[in-house]
């Protein structure tokens, strides 16, 4: 059964170089989210997540709320272990399918046909795995004979049809998506929703971070609001998001 586990968990990201008086307004200014903590003269750090416990189980839907910086895109980071936590533990059990920037790993001077490869590689997948969906990926990318050539060939829209293929071609345990994958990919999604429904209703456990009320209330029963780096509220959906909104307005 799918699960995160979060025991209390801190992320501090490093800010190198950061020894005059102006580019430390700087940072702090832009650091909505996270607390500053300088460790010496020459080096200061952003805390953008702050001793979080939480767990989730199999069949949970969480959306995760609050403005930018709060600590959200860092905590799916987290759960994906692209970041480690510098203190705490953080344990996660399933298969990971990151969905933050569709078309990492994508190399333009292979062909389509070779990057679903890499991507595939890159999603967890073994070379026979990948092998045995490259047909439906093919047909789902809807590029034809463009399969056969150089991704530097394709307009953008093509590029994200092809990452959309192969990224939701798996069926994993826990699906992590960031809103933040651009304005492209997410009108492509709108688009190719039917797939992504499957997709998400197929996952054991869904992680998502948005900005959109009606997207998370689509998709999510549970919501949690980070303020900070810490965990504010978290709670059914309606709950937290009615709470979060108040929040905004006063």
């Amino acid at each position: 059964m799918a699960s995160i586990t979060f025991e209390n968990v801190s992320v501090d990201i490093p800010v190198f170089n950061a020894t005059n008086r102006s580019l430390k307004n700087n940072i702090i200014s832009v650091a909505t989210g996270g607390q500053i903590s300088p460790r010496d003269t020459k080096r200061m750090s952003v805390r953008a997540i702050d001793g979080l416990n939480l767990r989730l189980d199999h069949g949970t839907r969480v959306g995760l709320v609050g403005h930018n910086g709060a600590g959200k895109s860092t905590m799916l980071r987290v759960m994906a272990g692209i970041y480690a936590p510098t203190g705490g533990r953080v344990v996660v059990e399933g298969d990971v399918a990151p969905m933050f920037d569709l078309a990492f790993g994508m190399d333009p001077d292979a062909t389509g046909w070779d990057n679903i490869i890499l991507r595939g590689r890159l999603l967890g997948f073994s070379k026979s795995e990948i092998r045995k969906r490259m047909d439906e990926i093919g047909a789902v990318s809807d590029l034809g004979g463009f399969l056969d050539m150089p991704m530097r060939t394709y307009s953008t829209g093509m590029a994200t049809r092809l990452a959309f293929a192969v990224s939701t071609s798996i069926r994993p345990d826990i699906l992590l998506i960031d809103e933040g994958i651009g304005a492209g990919d997410a009108a492509f999604i709108q688009q190719a929703k039917e797939r992504m429904r499957s997709f998400i209703g197929e996952a054991g456990l869904l992680v998502l971070a948005s900005h959109s009320d009606d997207l998370l209330r689509q998709w999510c029963t549970t919501a949690l609001w980070m303020e900070h780096g810490r965990m504010r509220m978290h709670g059914p959906i309606e709950e937290v998001l009615a709470a979060y909104q108040a929040s905004l307005h006063g």
